[in-house]
């Protein structure tokens, strides 16, 4: 009997930190065959000339033991962290697992409200996604089903993670609490935070985490990166992370807390049960070009009672010590939230992927 062919879609190399669970999970089924491709890895030099990485990472792909694919063969089933064109795909089961919270950004309303007569199979994290997708009447011929989260089974099941061995080998001083300053690259805090947050975080060490496009100077200033590489070099109880480690879940196992705006990091960060610090951004600058906010949810008011807010660099060091010592009150409203945006944090989403796309071939392998 034929298996049935799989491919993991990826456009950048940081969409894979969504697929790995589920790579894994497919992988070990000897009914199915596996293949993995990448297509627009890119690093920006100068601002102006784009080296591609592409065959670099596929090569990385290879020697751990996946099956690379260009394309060019008939697929079952496709996994896609973004909206893909559904004609390059023939009669293969579409299933979009999008490659951060869903309902955080306007990017997956804004792709799929081009293309409303593809059919993708969308799986989302809870239920704020879902009523999200439902209001934007973004989701045409597609079907939406309720998971979890894919991307964080290993953090609720995995044993691999511990904590003096990440700082070990970060350099760094285990006996100390952790700060992840983990901002996004649009719209960012980079530049008000750029020098508080060494000054604030001279106590405790500070791992830095900066979003795969800050690196590769396309859809953010090629400078990004630079800011902190540049500055890091003064401050003995601070890291940067290289571009290449694209896995946030060790960090967000370590952390102690974590900074950040508008990142899908902080969502990812309230469901491992900690607080954070979120920095107020200017609504005035959070819309796209023509108009359309950026944000699917206002910053400012964002987790309001669950992490710490704060509106300018002076509050930083002193908010950082409220999310080391959370209230009571904010533990409880971390756990509403919790329940409000995530579907079972138990470890099983990959699990449930894989059931839904197994009953789906069933009935035809069409939604």
């Amino acid at each position: 009997m034929a298996k049935i062919k799989v491919l993991f879609k990826m456009f950048y190399l940081y969409h894979k930190a969504a697929f790995d669970p589920l790579i894994e999970l497919y992988e070990s089924d000897p009914e199915y065959d596996i293949a993995l491709s990448l297509t627009h890895e890119v690093k920006r030099t100068f601002g102006l000339f784009d080296k591609d990485q592409t065959k670099r990472y596929l090569q990385e792909f290879e020697n751990q033991g996946h099956r690379i694919s260009d394309e060019n063969e008939e697929f079952d089933i496709v996994f896609a962290p973004d909206v893909v064109d559904e004609k390059k795909y023939g009669d293969a089961l579409l299933c979009l697992i999008w490659h951060g919270i869903m309902f955080t950004k306007t990017g997956i309303y804004r792709e799929l409200k081009k293309h409303t007569d593809y059919r993708y199979v969308i799986f989302a994290e809870g239920e704020q996604s879902v009523q999200s997708l439902m209001a934007s009447g973004s989701i045409g011929n597609s079907k939406v089903v309720k998971v979890g989260y894919p991307k964080m089974d290993p953090y609720f099941t995995s044993e691999k993670f511990n904590r003096n061995e990440i700082l070990n080998a970060l350099d760094l001083d285990p006996g100390k609490p952790v700060v992840l300053f983990a901002p996004t690259y649009k719209p960012t805090c980079i530049h008000d935070l750029k020098d508080a947050i060494f000054e604030a975080t001279k106590d405790y060490n500070l791992i830095i985490k900066l979003h795969h496009y800050a690196w590769l100077g396309k859809y953010a200033s090629h400078r990004q990166h630079k800011i902190f590489e540049d500055r890091i070099q003064q401050f003995d109880h601070a890291v940067i992370i290289p571009k290449d480690d694209y896995n946030i879940l060790p960090l967000l196992f370590a952390a102690d807390t974590l900074v950040s705006e508008a990142s899908g990091a902080i969502t990812e960060f309230l469901a491992t049960g900690k607080t954070g610090v979120i920095f107020n951004l200017d609504p005035n600058k959070l819309k796209h070009s023509d108009g359309e906010a950026i944000l699917g949810f206002d910053n400012r008011e964002y987790l309001k009672d669950s992490f710490v807010h704060i509106n300018h660099p002076d509050e930083l060091q002193a908010g950082i010590e409220r999310a080391l010592h959370p209230t009571v009150e904010m533990k409880n409203a971390q756990n509403s939230d919790r329940d409000k945006i995530f579907y079972k944090l138990d470890g099983k989403a990959s699990a449930r992927v894989k059931q839904t796309v197994e009953q789906l071939i069933v009935q035809g392998l069409k939604v």
